[in-house]
C-alpha cells in the first residue's frame, strides 16, 4: 500500500491532551506539536511500559469509531470505562479508500469482546463455536483467521500476551495474508518476534518522544538475543546484582 493508500496515514491533535498525565508522555507531547506520519502496512509501537504504546493506539481505535473496550465499530458494550479523553484530540488523516473491514483487539478486555459475541449469536462468523469455549490463544487465532477479511484496518494492543511463540509465528503470517489483501495494522507490542514481520515501521515511544527504530537497533531484539546466547550467564549477572540491592 502506497502512501496515500494507508487507511490512516497521519495522527495530529488539536491542542494539547486535557488530562495533566497525558501531556507529561513524551510521544503525547511531539504528536501535539507536530504530527506523526504513518508510511508502511504495518506499523509497530514499542518501547518500555508507562511510553504511552497502548495510551495512543486505544485512542486511534476509539477516534476512528470502535469501541474502547474492543470489537468491530458495531459493538457498543461497555463494561467499564476506563479509556482517557485523548482520543476527542486526536486528529485521523484518511486515505483515500475506507476499509471494508476493521478490528480493536485488546488483551485485557477480549473476554469482554468474547463475551458479546456470544450475546450477539456471531459465534459463527468467528470459528464456529464461542471463543470462550477455546484457549486464550486458540481463541485469538480463531478470531484472526476467521474474523479478519482484509481490506481492513486492525488495530493491536499486546497480542503476544495471548500467544506462543508458535502462535505468534502463526499471527505473522497471518498479518502476511492479510497485508496482501490491502489491509493496514498499528500494533503495540513488547514481542520481538512479532517487531521481526518484514518491511514493518517500528515506532520507539521513549523518554525523548516518538521515533522510527530499526529491530536489532531495540532493546527487545538485544535483550532476548543476548538471554539466547548466554542464559547462565544472564541469570548470574542479574541476580547478584539484585542480591547487591
Amino acid at each position: 500500500m502506497a502512501f496515500s493508500e494507508l487507511y490512516i496515514s497521519h495522527i495530529g491533535m488539536s491542542g494539547e491532551p486535557e488530562e495533566e498525565y497525558l501531556a507529561r508522555i513524551p510521544a503525547i507531547a511531539q504528536i501535539a506539536r507536530q504530527g506523526l506520519d504513518l508510511h508502511r502496512p504495518v506499523t509497530f509501537l514499542v518501547g518500555e511500559n508507562g511510553m504511552g504504546k497502548s495510551t495512543l493506539l486505544e485512542a486511534i481505535a476509539v477516534a476512528w469509531g470502535f469501541n474502547p473496550e474492543g470489537g468491530t465499530i458495531n459493538f457498543n458494550f461497555s463494561t467499564r470505562d476506563s479509556h482517557s479523553g485523548l482520543w476527542q484530540k486526536l486528529r485521523l488523516t484518511k486515505g483515500v479508500r475506507f476499509p471494508k473491514d476493521g478490528f480493536f483487539l485488546r488483551a485485557e478486555s477480549f473476554y469482554n469482546v468474547a463475551t458479546q459475541v456470544d450475546e450477539l449469536g456471531y459465534s459463527g462468523y468467528y470459528g464456529g463455536s464461542s471463543l470462550h469455549e477455546r484457549s486464550h490463544g486458540e481463541s485469538f487465532l480463531a478470531l484472526v483467521n476467521n474474523r479478519f477479511s482484509g481490506h481492513g484496518l486492525y488495530l493491536l494492543d499486546e497480542p503476544e500476551a495471548a500467544l506462543s511463540p508458535r502462535g505468534q509465528l502463526a499471527l505473522l503470517c497471518c498479518i502476511h495474508d492479510l497485508v496482501q489483501l490491502d489491509s493496514q495494522f498499528i500494533i503495540a507490542t513488547h514481542s520481538p518476534l512479532l517487531m521481526a514481520f518484514p518491511g514493518a515501521e517500528l515506532l520507539l515511544l521513549d523518554e525523548e518522544g516518538i521515533a522510527p527504530r530499526e529491530f536489532r537497533d531495540t532493546d527487545h531484539y538485544n535483550l532476548t538475543r543476548r538471554f539466547l546466547e548466554a542464559p547462565d550467564k544472564v541469570l548470574s549477572q542479574l541476580l547478584a546484582e539484585e542480591e547487591e540491592r
